[in-house]
This record gives C-alpha cells, structure tokens and sequence, in this order.
C-alpha cells in the first residue's frame, strides 16, 4: 500500500508527495484558493470547416466547423464551445471569403450566449478572398455560457464564407485563467 505526503512551507505552497513504483512524483501547488489548473486538465479546442456556408446580405450567419483538429475536454458541438470550467478562455478565429461579392464589407464576430460580443477586422471587399480575424479574451461561466462565430457582409447579394481546410478558417479556444 502506497502512502502519501502533505508538506506545507510559511510560503503558503503546499507539495503533494505520492511514492511510485520507480521513485517518487512530485506535484505542487500554488498558494491558491478555488479551482487550481495544471498542464494538462486546461480546455483547449480547434475545429475548422469543411463546406462552404452561403450567407445572406447584411445579416450575421452562424459559421460552422466540422473537422476536429483537437478537443482536449469534448466541449465543442454543432460548431459551439460551451466549456464546463469557470474562467477566461482565448478565443480565436478566421474566416476567408472565397466568393466575396464585388462591394461591401467582411466581418467576422464572436457571439456570446447567442449576442454580439466582440467584432474582428472589418475588410472591404475589393480583394480577392479577403480573411477576417477576431481575438478575444472571453470570461464563460462553465455551465451555460458559449461562444460561437458569426460572419456578416454588407453587400446586396449573397457570398460564401469558409471553404474546405485550415487555411480557410478555423476556431480556436483556450482556458487561459480558472476563475
């Protein structure tokens, strides 16, 4: 039977001693109170799609990523993140706009529980295939907050957004604090 060991020091951190087979591992603890993340347990996902998504004019469309390219804590489905730890998450995405009508506007947005949180680049477009990004430290409540990516564009007719692989688009997140 293996035993374990609970040493503290007046620096408030707390190391955790588990004897193993070959030796000894060691974690410790930062003086801390609430949820404490350690490499490893942290949520961290990237889909990016594998359609194109036509989206009316100036209207904001759900965009949808369907390969999984990871997904540490199964937290993505049906193209939103709805994580399960409290706490501020990067969030990162790209959209290209493969048939970008010949006037108007590009932009890429993350929607917060169903609602315009936070715009990204705004790209006129006279480009061929313009891409848009949006960053942005998100705080999710984990139990019924998410995210999602929305696209809009202002022109008078239809466009597609996305394409088939990575470099058309992606959404990524990351815990970056436990609240």
């Amino acid at each position: 039977m293996s035993s374990m060991i609970l040493n503290g020091d007046t620096s408030g951190a707390i190391t955790v001693t588990v004897p193993a087979v070959a030796g000894t591992n060691t974690a410790t603890l930062p003086a801390a109170t609430g949820t404490v993340m350690v490499s490893g347990n942290m949520p961290a996902f990237s889909y990016y799609p594998n359609a194109t998504v036509s989206a009316a004019p100036t209207t904001f469309t759900k965009l949808l990523f369907q390969v999984k390219e990871y997904d540490t804590n199964n937290n993505f489905a049906s193209s939103r993140f709805t994580p399960t730890v409290a706490g501020y998450y990067q969030i990162n995405g790209m959209m290209s706009n493969p048939s970008a009508p010949a006037t108007g506007s590009c932009l890429l947005s993350i929607f917060r529980n169903g609602s315009r949180y936070s715009d990204g680049n705004q790209l006129y477009t006279t480009s061929s295939s313009p891409k848009n990004l949006v960053s942005m430290l998100v705080y999710l409540n984990g139990s019924t907050d998410f995210v999602e990516l929305y696209g809009y564009q202002s022109s008078a007719s239809s466009a597609n957004f996305l394409g088939n692989g990575l470099t058309e688009g992606y959404f990524q997140g990351i815990l970056v604090r436990a609240a």
